[in-house]
């Protein structure tokens, strides 16, 4: 004769479920923002030729470059350390940076700084449109992935 044991387990407690959810929330989170970052780099790195002789003491496409390598390591780093608040902070300052400066010269001449080239461009074509919406939903989601993991640190 044997035992059965007919006793069900018990539904996960509310805070186990609350943890689970921001876990699958930051996991979300990082995926979405590595997408994001990952489109960013790949347009960056794709145009940077074409902006070789913008110059000043450093070219345009130089900077299209470092852009693209940030935002290629911003997207491995949310990836691969998504519990990490510095991870998500450099994740949004790359993608905030990105769609800050595109919106700036676009509408503003703001001329030569220093060694940089004037870069204002005022308009708009489907890779630099692709560009700004990966930066600004990068921007949204790294940084409610900073929040949860801001979250997740303090309890």
């Amino acid at each position: 004769m044997s035992v059965t044991d007919n006793t069900q387990t018990a539904p996960a407690r509310p805070r186990e479920r609350r943890h689970r959810a921001e876990r699958g929330a930051l996991w979300a989170a990082a995926v979405l923002t590595a997408a994001a970052l990952a489109v960013d780099a790949y347009v960056h790195a794709d145009l940077a030729p074409g902006y070789d002789a913008i110059r000043a003491s450093v070219s345009q496409g130089a900077l299209f470059r470092v852009e693209a390598g940030a935002a290629a390591l911003a997207a491995l780093l949310v990836l691969v350390a998504r519990r990490s608040r510095m991870v998500w902070l450099f994740a949004f300052l790359v993608a905030a940076g990105g769609v800050g400066a595109v919106l700036l010269y676009r509408y503003v001449d703001v001329g030569g700084l220093g060694p940089f080239p004037d870069m204002y461009e005022p308009v708009w074509y489907p890779e630099k449109s692709l560009s700004a919406v990966a930066e600004a939903v990068g921007a949204a989601t790294a940084l409610l992935g900073l929040s949860l993991a801001w979250r997740r640190r303090r309890q």
